[in-house]
């Protein structure tokens, strides 16, 4: 495939999805503000329920998708899958997923301007609004990510759900977590799953499905028509 297809290609594959579901989510954070959900009473309930060991349960799991932690988490099992498979393909697919929905998110969250729940917050503020969570997009992203690359390598049932298990669970502690301390609310947390989920298949799709779609190269085709003329 020459430079220019590749950037055709791409530009088809990932920069389209990524706008597109850059409109969308800002669409929808403008109908969330402009229809009140009534989800602040879930935010003050879970604010009301809280006890010291909830607080600590949930600040190690919003911890697991800390921008530092995600940053350098995929940094290392880029690195990891080109070592393993001495190839670039699936360190760039976990890469373009990750950064692919912070994107999004960064483009998003500021524009739509959603302010916290209005309950005592247990992590300090970003400067990024509530609306959608970015943290529960990065966990999906990155874990399930992951879990996609290594379940290529397995064949086993029981090995695959060993692989998903925690790469479904992770994100969903980050969602419930980011709930409980008062940082999203429900909506913000759901839209981030959709998000980072969106993703992920936009990431296998363009490029670890690739060459499972892709037809024989032009020498290959020209290498067959010699043997059968």
């Amino acid at each position: 495939m020459s430079k220019t297809e590749n950037v055709k290609y791409y530009g088809l594959t990932l920069l389209s999805p990524m706008l597109l579901m850059a409109a969308v989510t800002y669409g929808a954070g403008q109908a969330i503000l402009a229809w009140p959900t009534g989800e602040a009473e879930l935010s003050r309930d879970l604010a009301a329920a809280r006890d010291p060991a909830w607080n600590t349960a949930t600040d190690l799991g919003s911890s697991l998708s800390d921008t530092p932690y995600i940053v350098a988490l995929t940094a290392v099992m880029a690195i990891v899958f080109r070592l393993w498979f001495h190839r670039w393909r699936e360190s760039v697919f976990l890469v373009a997923a990750v950064w692919s929905q912070s994107l999004v998110f960064l483009a998003t969250t500021e524009v739509v301007g959603r302010h916290r729940p209005p309950v005592k917050h247990l992590d300090p503020a970003p400067p990024t609004s509530s609306f959608p969570s970015g943290h529960v997009s990065a966990a999906v992203a990155f874990y399930c990510g992951v879990a996609v690359v290594l379940s290529t390598r397995v064949r086993s049932t029981a090995a695959r759900v060993a692989i998903w298990t925690p790469a479904v669970a992770a994100p969903l502690m980050v969602a419930f977590s980011r709930l409980y301390r008062g940082m999203h609310f429900l909506t913000d947390v759901m839209w981030g799953l959709l998000l980072g989920a969106a993703c992920v298949v936009m990431a296998f799709w363009a490029i670890l499905r690739r060459r499972d779609t892709a037809g024989p190269s032009h020498s290959a085709r020209a290498a067959v028509r010699a043997g059968h003329g």
